[in-house]
């Protein structure tokens, strides 16, 4: 085995290493279409020995070629090795996940009195023992994850503008509370890591698709995704995430992206029905899904449906990007609900009862009953069908 052959093989675990170790879990073209998180994984976790078995090979002949070849030979061999110091440092300290969206720094929640972002925009907002708290998009968006603590309960609060997902999680493992960093992506999702089994976790469900504890999940908690100001008025208490100065840059490149009009297309919205970056509503009950189209939501605002057995409504206000999903039943009772263009509310056509947007009924012979909530889930379609293979679709009646 000559040493030239030593050289190319051992450049090659080099920068293929260093190379594939990224490319298989960040949005490069091509990257995210297979399912390779388990070489991913293999590669990140042997890295170093990759590296050593590399460098072993490499060594000798590199100090061979450099003492006795010729001047355009031990050229050439320092442009590869500047070469692949260039692709150690871009793969390891630029294109990786963490070292491109990180942590807000100066974690601050306001009161709505104290609160200067503008109430128009999205918020992922949830509710734990009393305490309601809220999550603007466009600044969740960037950061990908903020751990906090909700009602003295901690949460990891996540969201991923490629898949359009919003979740919140209990970061406890085992009973034992975990911190997160952004790892990648799997299919577009972006993905953590744990720090104590090194696990690699999927933002969109809070699965672990690598690792010791693959085939685990984190224990999802209620949330809804709203306009700040809808969820001002059901919570008045409630607190809300501000952005952290420092980051101002990074939150300005996230403009647009709550209209679904921001430039990257990663994120930009697809105005039609059904294609992959198209919006769609998704719910899921006894582990099967169903999509309701976002276009048909603004066209009917309520849409009466039955899913698994379970009778849904599905509601969108009238500021067109707060929706709702609950179940219709009430008291044993099955409703039926339409909007009242007179009344400008929300009523069930069997007791003619009038309903909040909370699911609350304020007038009639229900009055003071709630609608139970479903957790829904507004994504871009790619997301909804890759991550619930087997969802079915609504389809209005003719």
């Amino acid at each position: 085995m000559t040493k030239a052959f030593l050289l190319f093989i051992g450049l090659l675990i080099l920068l293929a290493t260093e190379i594939l170790r990224v490319y298989f879990i960040m949005p490069f073209p091509g990257s995210q279409h297979n399912n390779t998180i388990d070489i991913a994984y293999f590669i990140s976790k042997n890295i170093w020995l990759f590296r050593a078995i590399g460098f072993l090979i490499v060594i000798f002949p590199l100090i061979s070629f450099f003492e006795r070849g010729r001047l355009w030979l031990k050229i050439l061999l320092s442009v590869f090795v500047l070469f692949y110091l260039f692709i150690f440092y871009m793969f390891n300290f630029r294109f990786l996940a963490d070292k491109m969206f990180y942590q807000p720094k100066n974690k601050f929640l306001a009161s709505v009195a104290e609160n200067k972002v503008d109430t128009n925009g999205l918020v992922i907002a949830a509710v734990i023992n009393g305490e309601a708290k809220a999550y603007p998009i466009e600044i969740i968006g960037y950061h990908h994850q903020v751990q906090d603590t909700i009602g003295s309960e901690p949460v990891i609060v996540t969201y991923c503008t490629v898949c359009r997902t919003g979740a919140v999680f209990s970061p406890f493992i085992n009973n034992q509370f975990q911190h997160f960093r952004l790892v990648g992506m799997d299919h577009f999702n972006a993905m953590f890591e744990d720090e104590k089994t090194k696990s690699w976790w999927r933002q969109v469900n809070g699965q672990a698709i690598a690792g010791p504890l693959k085939g685990s999940s984190l224990k999802e908690l209620p949330s809804s995704q709203m306009r700040l100001g809808a969820w001002i008025r059901e919570y008045p208490n409630t607190l809300i995430l501000q952005p952290d100065t420092i980051y101002k840059k990074e939150y300005e490149g996230l403009q647009g992206y709550d209209s679904g009009t921001i430039k990257g297309s990663l994120e930009k919205r697809d105005s039609l029905s059904w294609n992959k970056k198209s919006w769609v509503v998704g719910v899921v009950k006894n582990n099967f899904a169903k999509a309701y189209d976002w276009n048909e939501l603004v066209k009917e605002k309520i849409i009466n449906d039955t899913f698994h057995a379970v009778p849904v409504v599905m509601i969108l206000e009238n500021d067109s990007v707060t929706f709702h999903a609950f179940s219709r039943i009430v008291n044993g009772q099955t409703l039926q609900f339409s909007w009242n263009d007179n009344l400008k509310m929300v009523q069930d056509d069997v007791t003619h009862s009038s309903w909040g947007w909370d699911g609350k009924c304020i007038d009639g012979i229900l009055k003071n009953s709630k609608l139970t909530p479903l957790q829904s889930y507004q994504e871009f379609w790619h997301s909804w069908q890759t991550f619930h293979p087997n969802t079915t679709t609504y389809s209005p009646k003719k």
